[in-house]
Parts: C-alpha cells; structure tokens; sequence
C-alpha cells in the first residue's frame, strides 16, 4: 500500500490515492486542483522515505471537493461569586480535499 504523511496549514495528515481529508479552509474554489509540495513521509510498501525535511520530488495533486463548517464549540468563562459569566462560540471552516494522485520522481 502507498501513502504519504503531508504537512498543511501546521498540521500533518495521511494521505492514500482515492481519499480524502478535510482541511482548514483554503482559499481555493470548488473543483479546482492544488498540489502539496510539502511530504514529510513516503511509504510504498515495504519502502520508507523519511524526509529531512522535506522527500524530494514527492507531491500530492488534490481536488478540492467542497468547503464546510465544523461543529459548534461552547466557550464558557464563570468566576463563581464575581457574577462574572460569558458564553461564546465558535465552528471552524474546513476544506474537504479529494486525493486524486501521489506521486514520486
């Protein structure tokens, strides 16, 4: 089996042909087609390449497939006997990506 681990936006993700993982939003439209440059690990069976960095030659040609937002998460601050109480939100904007090709020179 063939994947890469691939680094986006500070965080790292595992990435095979035919799947997808969802992102922090990119600024990309739907359906067009990024490429991630920067592979921190290669594996194609039995054979590991671990980058220093960065794998040489190694990319992941991506197809952007929809952009969506997380669940909701409550943020409460309480200070008990201050009458201190405030209550927020927040969902996060995610980027749905479908891997279309990984690819080594």
């Amino acid at each position: 089996m063939k994947f890469m681990i691939v680094e986006q936006g500070g965080k790292q993700y595992r990435v095979a042909e035919g799947g997808t993982i969802e992102v922090d939003r990119l600024p990309n439209e739907v359906g067009e087609t990024l490429t991630l440059e920067d592979v921190l690990l290669y594996v194609d069976d039995d054979a590991v390449t671990v980058g220093t960095p960065l794998v040489e030659g190694a990319k992941v040609n991506a197809k952007v497939l929809n952009h969506f937002k997380g669940r909701k998460i409550l943020v409460f601050k309480y200070r008990p006997k201050q009458r201190y109480r405030v209550k927020s939100g927040h969902r996060q904007q995610y980027t749905r990506l479908l891997i279309e090709s990984i690819e080594r020179e």
